[in-house]
């Protein structure tokens, strides 16, 4: 079936035909709890990986209406697999594209490592509060086995002691050593029921498996975030108003700011390069560039995401204010020098609102 995310909390489902193509129709919105309770999504744990990869996949840039997750189909799950699920993007290109698959992997891993290697991988869990139960124990007679099975016997022993009381029946028990079978009589071992009071269980843990395709992410979020789109600023010897922007998040864009004097002149260029200075301390991916007219710039600057862009004109040199231009609606606001790295790093990282920015000219 598929899922689609509306939140971190809720989703929306559709059943799947055999073919593996999604129903018509509208989808049925649950809760993460009531798609597990219904046995939907197998666990808690599971559900929460989910939320946390949809979370992660929209904050860097994936459209949240260009995200599914579609649990694999039983002819399909890994055989170690309880349950697995893929989050598929929507390309133009390619389609739905997977790109994280996410896997139950019950404790078939620890088992294997633990079976080749011979070591105890389990962990201790403490009860909150005590449990009696009876046990079985079935108490082998190393007076007589050890003349029997001499170097043997140990293991004789041990391969006894794992037996239930529905494993054999008879006077004969059969047990396995060292890919051997061996017959031992019942008489050599003695049985015994016994009530104990537990307070907690050896356990291995189960293996949930995120993996994450990095290069087919960076793809879709370089697709859902590239527009074209027309505009009323025209930058310089444009006939049209049209500009290329790369929308990404201002956390995850490779230049977070640009630094651009109006003119490459020394007085504009030398506090230009004390506001880089000021924000590369602060933690912020920052570019100076000089070159060419401020609006082609801009449109540099657009066109590889940079999502905020601060101008240093001649109305810095009188007041110490600069410009910030926002990327994506292409609005300014006049914002002083001395508090600019925080004001910025704000922006980027505190979801600061743009006109909270500076006031508005």
């Amino acid at each position: 079936m598929y899922i689609m995310l509306k939140d971190k909390t809720k989703l929306v489902i559709w059943p799947v035909y055999l073919d593996g193509t999604k129903s018509r129709g509208e989808g049925r919105i649950l809760s993460m709890k009531d798609a597990v309770n219904k046995g939907i999504i197998a666990h808690e744990f599971l559900a929460y990986c989910l939320a946390m990869t949809y979370q992660f996949l929209v904050r860097v840039g994936v459209s949240p209406e260009k995200l599914r997750f579609r649990q694999h189909m039983k002819d399909e799950m890994a055989h170690y697999a309880a349950d697995c699920w893929d989050a598929e993007i929507s390309s133009d290109r390619f389609g739905w594209v997977e790109v994280v698959g996410i896997a139950d992997r019950t404790d078939y891993d620890l088992k294997a490592h633990a079976k080749q290697s011979e070591k105890e991988l389990n962990v201790y869990v403490s009860y909150d509060t005590p449990r009696k139960v009876e046990k079985f124990l079935i108490k082998p007679d190393m007076g007589v086995l050890g003349p029997i099975f001499k170097g043997k016997a140990g293991k004789v022993a041990n391969a006894l002691k794992a037996l239930k009381s529905g494993d054999f029946s008879g006077d004969v028990i059969e047990v396995t050593v060292d890919g051997e079978k061996i017959n031992i009589n019942k008489d050599s071992v003695k049985f015994e029921t016994i009530t104990e009071e537990i307070h907690g269980e050896n356990i291995i843990p189960h293996v949930i498996e995120p993996s994450f395709g990095i290069d087919r992410i960076t793809y879709a979020l370089l697709e859902h975030s590239y527009f074209e789109e027309e505009t009323k600023e025209k930058a310089d010897d444009e006939e049209e108003g049209k500009r290329i922007v790369l929308r990404l998040p201002p956390e995850v864009a490779p230049v977070q700011a640009a630094v651009l004097p109006l003119l490459s002149r020394e007085e504009l260029v030398k506090p230009g390069m004390e506001i880089v200075n000021k924000l590369k301390k602060s933690g912020i991916l920052v570019g100076f560039d000089d070159s060419g007219t401020i609006g082609r710039r801009y449109r540099r600057n657009d066109e590889i995401g940079t999502p905020y862009s601060i101008t240093v004109d001649y109305q810095t040199l009188e007041d110490g204010t600069v410009t910030i231009r926002d990327r994506d609606t292409m609005k300014q606001v006049r914002a002083p020098i001395d508090d600019i790295e925080n004001n910025v790093y704000a922006l980027i990282y505190r979801r600061k609102s743009f006109e909270d920015a500076g006031k508005g000219i």
